[in-house]
């Protein structure tokens, strides 16, 4: 049966959902939160919570990686970022706060390319990554499709626990005229070490990039609250359905591969902690979050969360948007919560909700029942 409607005499396609428009139902027995565990596992690393920092400049730093780490998640370091660019990046830091608080602002664009047209500093990678490795956590960092060959060495002998290739949108394969292009497959096969590709945001992109041997493939455009992929370049796909999409081609891919199992990990769009709940209830294994950690007080962006597109040469696609601050790093993911909009206790709030459906993992909560719920129908 197909779920294509007319859009016109001349094209079909198929009805998607947004995160917004699900609702989980609570339809098994109730728990008690102390009883349920959040815990996830990628590859050989366990972890306490099912959250990874966005690469981007306004959520992770050295520092809050380190900090993400210690409460039980882990954080990703843009290795492309003002990190790796400048020596002490807090003055270009408290710049970008102090722009003028106006979306599609051309002064703030022009600046913002400004800032980040200083060349990467190949120590400042390996001084950044070691002072993360220092602190005993799990070492992540992530490099766009068009640096992953320049820069990867650099990485990996810098002791690079895990590798993340993330882009609006990554491929298994890049067809180009110009240049020789990442071979994903060969790439990753040829490293020591588990990688996380993405963004895809369909079955088939998806099902190719899982047969790279990627550990985990993230979903979505990434950028959430700051790009604007969406309104430059037309490009979206509703993350419910997409997560949901991705689920069904990780399930194929465990059929065909024998059982080999790769993680859906959420990215973007995952602003509050119903968005978290609605992720994982279609079908991911964890959440990458940007906007709800730059609220947090240790956040680099001072209140304040861009991506990296936005700061692009040719084709800036993100806003620097406010997000404001609501709390300590561990009150937003752990509380106690002084807000009732789902933007502390993030952690409290999944685990309520398992309770509450009546699950006691992470597993056995994809499985919850949902509905469609469109927003103006409430």
């Amino acid at each position: 049966m197909s779920n294509e409607i007319e859009i016109g005499r001349g094209k079909r396609g198929r009805r998607a959902y947004a995160l917004d428009d699900i609702a989980v139902v609570p339809v098994r027995r109730t728990r008690d939160p102390e009883d349920v565990s959040i815990n996830w596992q990628i590859d050989a690393f366990k972890f306490d919570m099912p959250v990874i920092g966005a690469p981007m400049d306004s959520v992770m730093s050295p520092d809050t990686a380190i900090a993400l780490g210690q409460l039980g998640g882990m954080g990703v370091l843009n290795l492309e970022g003002l990190w790796t660019r400048y020596e002490d990046p807090s003055s270009v830091l408290e710049e970008i706060a102090s722009f003028e608080p106006s979306n599609y602002s051309p002064a703030n664009t022009r600046r913002l390319q400004e800032i980040y047209s200083q060349p990467i500093q190949a120590e400042l990678i390996t001084e950044r990554l070691a002072q993360i490795r220092e602190a005993g956590v799990v070492v992540a960092g992530s490099l766009t499709p068009q640096h992953t060959q320049e820069y990867y060495e650099t990485v990996l002998a810098a002791g690079v626990d895990m590798f993340v290739i993330r882009g609006t949108t990554v491929s298994a394969e890049h067809v180009s005229q110009n240049r020789v292009p990442l071979d994903l497959k060969k790439f990753i096969y040829e490293l020591d070490v588990p990688v996380i590709v993405g963004g895809a945001a369909g079955y088939t992109p998806a099902l190719h990039l899982m047969r790279t041997g990627a550990a985990g493939v993230l979903v979505g455009f990434g950028g959430g609250a700051s790009s604007t992929t969406r309104r430059a370049l037309g490009i979206r796909v509703p993350m419910a359905t997409a997560i949901s999409d991705i689920a069904e081609a990780r399930r194929d891919y465990m059929d065909e591969s024998g059982g080999r199992y790769v993680h859906v990990i959420a990215d973007g769009g995952v602003g509050n902690s119903g968005d978290i709940v609605k992720a994982l209830a279609m079908g991911a294994d964890a959440v990458m979050l940007g906007a709800a950690l730059a609220r947090a007080q240790e956040a680099p962006g001072r209140g304040w969360h861009w991506g990296g597109e936005a700061a692009h040469g040719d084709m800036p696609r993100g806003d620097r948007t406010h997000v404001g601050t609501v709390g300590s790093l561990n009150d937003v993911l752990w509380g106690p919560s002084h807000h009732t909009n789902g933007t502390s206790n993030l952690m409290g709030a999944l685990k309520r909700a398992m309770a509450t459906s009546g699950y006691s993992d992470i597993k056995e909560f994809q499985k919850v029942e949902v509905l469609v719920a469109p927003t103006g129908d409430r």
